[in-house]
């Protein structure tokens, strides 16, 4: 019984470690728009530093579109400027419907 016991312990133990790793190794689905807007702003700006980058969120469009949104702080001759890219894509298929970058002022 006490057998019984360990065995079922050890195989449970094995079992969370297994989930809790599969978790960790999955990425949120919108980093790879995150990639796009980062090599969209630092393009738009070279040579200048994106001091902050924020995910801000996602908006349905239709059935199957998504925009993801994300902010960027870049600093531009040393003064900051805020960045809006939004990055609307396909569910179905992944691939990127149209991107836009807004500069946010005030």
């Amino acid at each position: 019984m006490k057998r019984l016991l360990f065995v079922f312990i050890i195989i449970s133990l094995f079992m969370g470690a297994w989930t809790l790793s599969a978790a960790a190794s999955e990425k949120p689905d919108y980093e790879k728009y995150g990639r796009i807007a980062t090599a969209v702003v630092k393009e738009d700006f070279p040579g200048e530093d994106v001091v902050e980058y924020q995910y801000t969120g996602r908006q349905k469009v239709s059935a199957s579109d998504v925009t993801d949104s994300f902010t960027f702080q870049v600093n531009e001759a040393g003064k900051p400027v805020t960045l809006i890219v939004k990055v609307t894509h396909s569910l179905d298929n992944k691939r990127t419907l149209s991107l836009t970058v807004e500069e946010k002022r005030g």
